[in-house]
């Protein structure tokens, strides 16, 4: 039996807040259960309100009294999100929609508050940019803009935080096999895709339909984000070289090395679960990609079965603080929860150093904004192997046209 759109995002909330619950995860499990035509609105519910969590307790919070119920809550955020963040839903409907949802769920009781507190933050309506406090402006932690101020400015915080909200850009990276970037923004507007060359990618609006589209299904291309495509690409692997990636999964980095090889080479990718290994290997196969290799095996751990690697990459588990926009309960961190990631990145690194050959090159990078996660891992690294130097080092901030945020650093083994 299909579900309200409004239904199903009031379930999903509800796990992602109050049962942490992975918010692409459990999305996807919800868009199951959703026609067509609501799947987007759906999407845009479950995002929008993760995302904007800390403005709307700000909005609604006049209006409370003491401790609201967690179904309540959820409720109130969503009519809240309708009211201040979705142009197209005129403001009745967002308030009687939300009113009508509490009787299916079981929270018929406190309907009557639920129409008074909508009312009022309709009727007395703010201008959310014009906030000074930086953290209800964007709904991000104070702790969070507090790391970012104190690493990387009070201009470079500003441009994260503003563009951590809103619809990111998708990117599509042609597959040169078949195609280049004009030819495949040929291939994707005949279809209907709205989209532009970008560099050597294609710049696209949003995903939606994408993965249905006769260009994928040909393999002319695979999604990946501009900051992560240009990591894989300035490790500059050569046709018939040897390349491990360590941490592959879900693959878009390999299929990005392989394909620049042209099918020449080997292209070894490993991730530590078998499940997610088969991505790799499905999407190999749609892409036409025959160079590579994949395995299931713990990165932290050296394995003898794997052969001295021209070109190694090492993107890390990370805290993910470069894609909030993307995945937004991860703002919402502690960053106690992180204090051990430094460790296991570095340990993953050392590991990932001793596969490569002499001259060889190596990546190491995280999609994370956290200086302590980035260069103070190549830091510790560097010192305790002087044999390998440091050639290049990057930390892309996010932009609303751009990538996400992320960090890089190319090293290369001597032979000193």
């Amino acid at each position: 039996m299909m579900k309200s759109s409004r239904l199903a995002a009031f379930e999903t909330l509800y796990k992602i807040f109050y049962d942490a619950a992975y918010s692409n995860l459990a999305l996807d499990a919800a868009l199951q259960s959703i026609d067509s035509k609501g799947k987007a609105f759906t999407t845009g519910l479950v995002y929008g309100v993760t995302e904007r969590r800390l403005t709307l307790d700000y909005l609604l919070s006049p209006y409370l009294d003491g401790r609201t119920k967690p179904k309540v809550k959820v409720l109130l955020y969503l009519g809240a999100y309708q009211l201040y963040f979705m142009d197209k839903v005129p403001s009745a409907a967002a308030i009687n929609e939300t009113v009508k949802l509490a009787d299916e769920i079981g929270c018929a009781y406190y309907k009557r508050l639920i129409n008074a507190v909508l009312h009022k933050v309709d009727a007395n309506r703010i201008d959310i940019d014009a906030i000074e406090d930086l953290s209800v402006r964007y709904s991000c932690p104070p702790h969070l803009i507090r790391m970012w101020q104190k690493m990387y400015g009070e201009a470079a915080a500003k441009q994260i935080l503003s563009a951590s909200v809103g619809q990111p850009p998708v990117f599509a990276v042609p597959n040169p096999l078949y195609v280049d970037a004009d030819e495949l923004q040929y291939e994707l507007l005949e279809e209907g895709i709205a989209c532009e060359v970008c560099g050597p990618l294609v710049k696209l609006a949003s995903a939606a339909g994408l993965t249905a589209t006769k260009a994928f299904e040909r393999g002319l291309f695979h999604v990946e984000d501009k900051s992560a495509y240009e990591c894989a690409a300035v490790l500059a692997v050569q046709p018939g070289e040897t390349v491990l990636d360590v941490c592959a999964a879900p693959g878009g980095k390999t299929f990005t090395a392989a394909a620049l090889i042209h099918n020449s080479g080997t292209v070894y990718a490993c991730d530590l679960y078998p499940q997610r290994v088969g991505l790799i290997e499905q999407g190999a196969v749609r892409l036409g990609l025959q160079n590579i290799k994949t395995i299931a095996q713990d990165a932290t751990v050296f394995h003898d079965g794997l052969p001295p690697m021209d070109a190694v990459l090492c993107d890390v588990p990370c805290s993910g603080f470069g894609i909030i926009r993307r995945k937004p309960e991860i703002k919402y961190k502690d960053l106690d929860s992180i204090k051990s990631l430094p460790e296991t990145q570095l340990q993953i690194l050392s590991v990932s150093a001793a596969y490569l050959k002499t001259n060889g090159r190596l990546v190491y990078a995280t999609c994370t904004l956290n200086q302590r996660e980035n260069e103070k891992v190549v830091s510790r690294f560097l010192a305790a192997h002087p044999q390998f130097r440091l050639l290049s080092e990057k930390t892309t901030f996010p932009s609303a046209e751009g990538g996400d945020g992320f960090y890089y650093a190319l090293l290369t083994k001597t032979d000193d």
